[in-house]
């Protein structure tokens, strides 16, 4: 037997890691005294130390370790489930710390710009499970960038060309979708495709893709990288709200969520308080 200093000197593991490890149930002593609380180790026991070790410096916390070397049989395979779960989030940390940089190293800046009128494309988005009590931005950017695709590859197919970045924009709630739009059934979300095509190109389209004429405005924009957040909308929509316009006022039922491959930019229009209140 081995007094627990010198099964923690062979096994490299603290003494204090050792009497863990046994609260735990991953190494349990061979015994106890009852009078002294002294732990004692088998020799043999040294091997599951070491796969202890092995497993919790791979990144496996203790009841995923003692699963492991309790089940040998399914030990691999928890490792492999592991390793691929602590890549996704070794990936989604390098993503965040990106995004983290470019935030502190250059900080979003509303920037003032004319939008020239042009042709688009739309279409709902398929509605998000409506079982979401929060909206959902990075779910909701997955399922905008689909749609986006399908309707590039349709307008393609037709012999249109894409003409600018396609956004995201809230649906308006018309009569036939009031009541669908405020029970939370949706769609809730179009996508927007600037085009270029004559007359019988846009005439050939699905009956579900719409023609619209974006008309000429001035707009507020704020780029956020990476992934979309309501922190990162809550964010731009502050800069955009808060940015000083002379005899003007932004206009965020007309806001549109640019979709560029390193992030979100957000925009709204920008309008002289003598305009009409009624746009497209």
């Amino acid at each position: 037997m081995l007094s627990i200093s010198d099964f923690s000197e062979m096994c490299d593991l603290p003494p204090r890691t050792l009497r863990y490890y046994h609260a735990e149930g991953l190494l349990v002593p061979a015994d106890v005294d009852e009078r002294t609380g002294y732990r004692s180790y088998r020799f043999g026991q040294v091997e599951r130390a070491m796969l202890v070790t092995v497993l919790r410096g791979a990144g496996m916390d203790v009841p995923l370790v003692r699963r492991a070397v309790d089940q040998p049989d399914e030990a691999l395979t928890l490792l492999r489930q592991h390793l691929t779960e602590a890549g996704r989030q070794g990936r989604d940390q390098d993503e965040a710390a990106g995004d983290a940089y470019e935030l502190l190293a250059s900080p979003p800046e509303v920037v003032m710009r004319h939008v020239d009128e042009m042709t688009v494309v739309s279409r709902p988005v398929p509605h998000l499970a409506a079982e979401r009590r929060r909206h959902d931005w990075n779910a909701a950017r997955t399922a905008i960038t689909a749609a986006v695709h399908e309707v590039v590859r349709t307008v393609e197919g037709h012999g249109a060309v894409v003409a600018g970045t396609p956004w995201g924009a809230l649906a308006a709630p018309a009569p036939e979708q009031k009541s669908r739009f405020l029970a939370g059934e949706g769609p809730h979300w179009l996508v927007k495709v600037p085009v270029t095509a004559d007359e019988k190109v846009l005439a050939s389209l699905p009956a579900d893709v719409a023609v619209e004429a974006f008309e000429p405005r001035d707009e507020l924009s704020v780029f956020m990288p990476g992934k979309g957040s309501m922190a990162k909308y809550g964010s731009a929509l502050s800069r955009l709200l808060t940015h000083l316009l002379d005899a003007a006022y932004v206009d965020t039922s007309r806001m549109r969520h640019l979709l560029h491959t390193n992030g979100t930019e957000t925009a709204v229009a920008v309008c002289e308080f003598h305009e009409s209140s009624v746009h497209q």
